[in-house]
């Protein structure tokens, strides 16, 4: 019989969240049951539940930022164990044959992968994510925390740490690399603390230098506000990579200007209105603008391998259920430094 538990969500793009019950599927051949410990909240879960990013069906659960412990297993599941720590990010399942998910990239599928909530499972139901007490997942789709993170700590990275880690990585970002990362939020927090942690010389661009002591304790060189025009007359042709972390509309042409020769501009925040740039400013020093999103469970497993050898966990907020309203607020406001954690322990 499928399971019963408590959860937080939405019923509607207006209102507010609320504890409901939802059911979890039983435990089939290559599953995983996780009571779930820990959920992030990601800027993704307020543009999906008001409705800002497409069609939703509510009652939606978001939460694809899932840190908890494994509690059974199907009978074909070879890589996990009750007792297991392991977490669950934005994606639960692909179809495993398209030549992206052969290459371990599982957020290209060419036939869709499944979003770990407001998406449709293989057995035709809803998908729920991780603002609730446990969750099954396919096997293929669960990654291993290894025992030096935290939870708490490590539940953002299934979103926030691979969403910035896997272009630092596809661009080479490492010793003798200069790196910029634009804002310094949830998902800038973590760039910074990668990118210096793989070796590069990492400045942060930010609207203003109210967290400029934040950045340059997470181990950024510099930190420059934007808001000064003197910022990119100075930083001109500076980096290697910029690493754009929010979703406001920016000045590309501006921000081009501060790449080197075969400099790369990725980005990784959705702005709802189209951007322009000059093609000049990309032509005379043969410049790349490109985007990027999440991570293959390849990479994932990689990055909190390496964030266990660092001890690199997220800076986090921890907070009860029922304070998950007051938190999606202060999103909205930028008041979290650096991502709000919900401890699912309160759910009931």
């Amino acid at each position: 019989m499928p399971e019963t538990v408590n959860a937080y969500a939405a019923r509607s793009a207006t209102g507010p969240l609320e504890p409901v019950t939802i059911e979890r599927r039983d435990v089939g051949p290559h599953d995983v049951r996780i009571d779930i410990k820990y959920a992030g909240i990601c800027h993704s879960d307020l543009h999906t539940v008001r409705g800002e990013w497409g069609p939703v069906g509510y009652p939606l659960v978001p939460g694809h930022e899932i840190a908890g412990i494994v509690t059974e297993v199907g009978p074909a599941v070879t890589r996990f164990s009750a007792g297991d720590r392991v977490g669950v990010g934005c994606l639960v399942d692909s179809c495993g044959e398209c030549a992206s998910c052969r290459r371990g990239e599982e957020q290209y599928c060419a036939n869709g992968s499944i979003p770990t909530y407001n998406g449709t499972g293989r057995d035709g139901r809803p998908t729920q994510g991780g603002y609730a007490e446990a969750i099954v997942v396919t096997e293929r789709f669960v990654c291993r925390i290894p025992d030096g993170l935290a939870l708490d700590a490590a539940a953002p990275l299934l979103c926030a740490g691979i969403t910035t880690w896997s272009p630092l990585r596809r661009w080479g970002a490492g010793p003798g690399k200069r790196v910029a990362v634009v804002g310094l939020g949830g998902l800038g927090h973590m760039g910074v603390k990668l990118a210096h942690a793989l070796g590069a010389e990492v400045t942060v661009l930010s609207q203003s230098l109210k967290k400029r002591e934040d950045g340059l304790a997470l181990g950024a060189a510099d930190y420059r506000a934007t808001s000064d025009p003197a910022t990119f007359a100075g930083l001109a042709e500076s980096f290697d990579l910029i690493v754009n972390t929010v979703s406001a509309p920016i000045d590309l042409d501006a921000h081009l200007s501060l790449l080197a020769v075969d400099g790369v501009l990725v980005n990784l925040g959705a702005p709802p209105e189209p951007l322009s740039l000059h093609v000049s400013s990309l032509s005379l020093k043969r410049r790349v603008v490109t985007g990027s999103i999440i991570g293959g469970l390849r990479d994932t497993q990689e990055m909190l391998d390496f964030c266990a050898e660092h001890r690199l966990g997220a800076e986090i907020e921890l907070i009860e259920a029922a304070r998950v309203n007051d938190a999606y607020e202060r999103v909205l406001a930028s008041d979290v430094r650096y991502r709000f954690v919900i401890d699912t322990a309160t759910l009931t």
